[in-house]
């Protein structure tokens, strides 16, 4: 059993919610150096937004409204992935394999965005 896969949330707005804390455990990790100081904020500002926008999908004004907003959480978890993959990391193993979960994260949550966004159309 321990070879088993956790099983993914599937509550989108729970699910948005810990990648952005997630997201935030691994900014704290980073070096410190200024580069990646511009880069994880612009990181934590795009992995917050694709949860904030999917909640404001949820409360919409009508279908034009939700698609808008299912697109900016799409939009938003593509580039929380570019950020990810943006910032030094200093090939440090753990941060690099959290880094690696992350970006697989934000393709998935990009990949149901994405599905939504079609069914919706």
């Amino acid at each position: 059993m321990a070879d088993e896969k956790p099983r993914k949330e599937y509550d989108l707005e729970e699910r948005t919610f810990r990648s952005a804390q997630a997201g935030r455990a691994f900014v704290r990790n980073l070096p410190r150096i200024l580069i990646n100081i511009e880069d994880a904020k612009q990181l934590v500002r795009a992995s917050g937004s694709v949860g904030a926008n999917y909640i404001e999908a949820n409360e919409a004004l009508g279908k034009k409204d939700f698609v808008m907003r299912v697109k900016i959480s799409r939009k938003e978890a593509k580039e929380s992935r570019f950020f990810l993959r943006l910032v030094n990391a200093d090939a440090k193993d753990d941060v690099e394999k959290t880094r690696a979960a992350l970006i697989q994260e934000a393709t998935e949550l990009m990949n149901i965005f994405g599905a939504i966004v079609r069914k919706s159309e």
